[in-house]
């Protein structure tokens, strides 16, 4: 398939691009809806927005920087394809992010902050034995 209006070397990336992330042409549905915005009679009454669905993802696009429709075509693959790799990256180092999390929560903490930690929470407690009631004992000793 050509895309008029796209040098041959870009197509030629395009299709590169598509074979690495395993997209093929058969996966991707087209459909032609008129623009909306300026343009006049050819936004009105030619259909040149494309709406690209990879049924696989579920990954929906839409395109109409272009008065052309061939132009259209090709900057919408080219959108596509980028949301399918940032999909596929994310999810990758998210699970990445997660066993990391996992790692460091299990991870054993080092005499310093362990010793720092029990400082924090000794103080803390001492803090809150100053809360209770108010003894006579206490009383003197404040006044």
């Amino acid at each position: 398939m050509s895309f008029a209006d796209v040098t041959l070397s870009k197509e030629q990336e395009l299709y590169r691009r598509m074979q690495q992330l395993h997209v093929s042409e058969s996966d991707i549905e087209e459909q032609f809806v008129r623009s909306s915005g300026p343009g006049g009679q050819n936004v009105n009454k030619v259909a040149t927005c494309v709406v690209l669905i990879h049924r696989p993802t579920g990954v929906i696009v839409k395109c109409q920087e272009s008065r052309s429709q061939g132009l259209n075509r090709f900057l919408a693959r080219r959108i596509l394809l980028n949301k399918i790799e940032q999909r596929q990256k994310g999810f990758v180092q998210a699970e990445r992010d997660r066993i990391e999390k996992i790692r460091r929560q299990k991870r054993k903490r080092s005499k310093h902050a362990k010793e720092k930690m029990l400082e924090c929470k000794h103080k803390h407690s001492e803090k809150k034995k100053l809360r209770g009631p108010l003894s006579m004992a206490r009383l003197k000793a404040h006044f």
